[in-house]
Parts: structure tokens; sequence; C-alpha cells
């Protein structure tokens, strides 16, 4: 059976808003058309959230006025200790609400750097049950871990030798991703050295690794609500669009919550960025780095959609759709979401 969604429609890479409607048939969008309707809905490629720490859940605005160190730095960091201590089932449980509040709020896939080895990986999973979303979780702390999940997560190369389990991941055929940037520049080269699939927050680029970064194609997540409250600084967001893919991440839920509406609108607010990019850093970017075909409204691709009233009160008179969803909604003006 066809489904049909009407309104304005964000079309394709440029997110062109077109008048019309979107035709989904088993599970794909079969059609776009132009069309004249009386729909004031706005339809839009649902989010990639691109870096989450979910286990964090458990412990939401802990940790006021900690540095980053204090926050999360392995073994002892405040959120690693506080890991410890709950149970299983008390972190299973916080990740399911994490999750159920970022399937309802649009978001159809997110990148988890999932600490807790094994135990860590099986306990999301337990956590998604009954949800739609797409988890690409990278294991951590052991190559164990990185079996059982899709990818290894590292902390930095700060905080330890990673090539046995970069060469690990080679041998499996999973994808390495590593923090690197976030205090200062100097843990940046040896993250690449590694060659990453992604690098995760890029705060302190000097020209060289732009550079690098630029000439290896080597795509970069960033997450600016979370690098301002842990007082690292803002990434040049700009200069990292201008030279190599970039997604949008929440990170820590212990520090934000995990909004890609908050998200977008803060980095437009932000960076020297439009809301066109800062759009397509929240679907189809993130999209790409979890190798997944959708975060576009194009004939052919997987139909996860969201569908904001854009009659609401907060959206009426909107003369810009895309930098109205970008700028301004939020997760009150969702009507459904397809995913």
């Amino acid at each position: 059976m066809a489904t049909t969604l009407e309104g304005t429609i964000l079309r394709g890479e440029s997110f062109d808003p077109i008048e019309g409607r979107v035709v989904v048939e088993d599970g794909r969008i079969a059609a776009v058309e132009e069309a004249d309707t009386d729909s004031t809905d706005i339809v839009l490629p649902a989010f990639v959230n691109a870096h989450t720490h979910i286990g964090d859940s458990i412990a939401k605005e802990a940790g006021g006025g900690l540095s980053l160190d204090e926050l999360v730095a392995p073994p002892d960091g405040l959120k690693h200790r506080l890991l410890r201590q709950a149970s299983r089932e008390e972190k299973v449980e916080a990740m399911a609400r994490s999750l159920r509040f970022m399937e309802d709020s649009g978001t159809a896939a997110f990148l988890e750097f999932r600490e807790g080895g094994v135990e860590g990986v099986e306990a999301i999973r337990d956590a998604l049950d009954g949800r739609d979303i797409d988890p690409v979780i990278f294991g951590r702390e052991s190559a164990d871990a990185m079996r059982a999940a899709d990818g290894f997560g590292a902390s930095g190369a700060r905080d330890s030798e990673f090539g046995d389990l970069r060469e690990a991941c080679r041998e499996a055929g999973k994808s390495f991703a590593i923090h690197a940037g976030e205090r200062d520049p100097h843990d940046l080269t040896p993250a690449m050295d590694l060659d990453p699939a992604f690098l995760i927050h890029v705060v302190h680029p000097r020209d060289e690794h732009l550079d690098r970064i630029e000439d290896e194609e080597l795509p970069v997540v960033v997450c600016p609500r979370s690098n301002l409250v842990t007082n690292v600084g803002v990434a040049p967001i700009r200069e990292l669009v201008e030279r190599t893919t970039v997604a949008l991440g929440t990170d820590n839920v212990m520090l934000n919550s995990p909004s890609m509406f908050r998200e977008m609108e803060f980095t437009a607010k932000l960076a020297d960025v439009s809301a066109t990019e800062v759009l397509r850093m929240a679907t189809r970017n993130g999209a790409k780095l979890a190798e997944k075909e959708y975060g576009l409204i194009e004939e052919g691709r997987p139909a996860k959609l969201l569908t904001l009233d854009g009659d609401s009160d907060n959206l009426a008179g909107a003369e810009d759709p895309v930098r109205a969803v970008v700028r301004r909604a939020g997760e009150g003006d969702v009507k459904g979401v397809l995913l």
C-alpha cells in the first residue's frame, strides 16, 4: 500500500522547496511530484545524528563546572565512574528513553561510541529493542567490543596507542573513528595517521591539518554545543565545510539533549554557513558516514522522512522553509515521523 505525504517538500541535494507530494511504496520513495496542495506541512529527510554517547543518559546534567577531562576522560572521568556504579538495568532503561526521544523527534539513525566493552554493545542492542531508529555502534575498550559492534570508536590519540586496534578493524572489515583536536591540535596528526573513517570534533586544527583533511577527503563530525559546554572552543565549521564532508552530532547525553533541532539551530547561529549546509550536515552527510542511502528526498531512496506542521504557532508565516526548519523548528512542530 502506498503512503502519500503532501506539503512543501525539501527535495534533493539542495533541499529545494517544492509544493507537491512524496509517494512511498514498500519503504522507498516511489515518486516526488510537484502538484497543488492545500497542505501546510513541511516534509524533509529524517536526521542522522553522527556522534552520540547514549550511555550518559543515566547522568543528565551531572558535573556542572567540571573540565572536559574531569567529565569524560577515561578511565576515571565522572561519566566513567557513574557508568561503573549504575546497574545494567538502569543503563538500558535510560538509553531506551533517549532513543525513544530521538526517534519521536525524527532521527533515523545515530552513530554511537559505546562504552563498556562487549557488555556495553549488548546493552544498547537491548535498549534498541522495539525501536525503528538505526544504530551504527562503535565499540570501545577492546577488539572484542569492535567485533561485536559495527566498528571501533577511539577516545583520542593522546589517551592510548590504537595501532593494534586499528589493524584489527582492517582485518574485521569494520570502521575505525576517533576523537581528535578537541582540547588542542596536538593529537590531530597521530589520529589522522591511523587512517580513520572520520574524525570527531576538530576544534583546533592548524592549516596543515586542514590541508591534510582536504587532501585525504577525511570527513569530520562537529559537536558545537558540546564543545562550548566543555569550554574547549568552537570548531572552524566554515573552513571544514569548504574542505570536506561535515556531519553534525549531539555528543554526550550527559551534556546535551540528543536533539538535532537544537544542534542545527545552534550551529546555524554560531557558524558562518548557510541553513542549507546545516541541514545537509544533519541529514545526508551523517547518512554518508553511516553508509546509509537515505538523507535525501529522491526517487528510489529509503523513505526515512520527517513531517513538520508548517501551520504551528512556531512555524506559521515562515517565508523560507529551509531556514525555518534549521533555525526555528523544534520537537513541538513534529507532525509525523516515517522510519
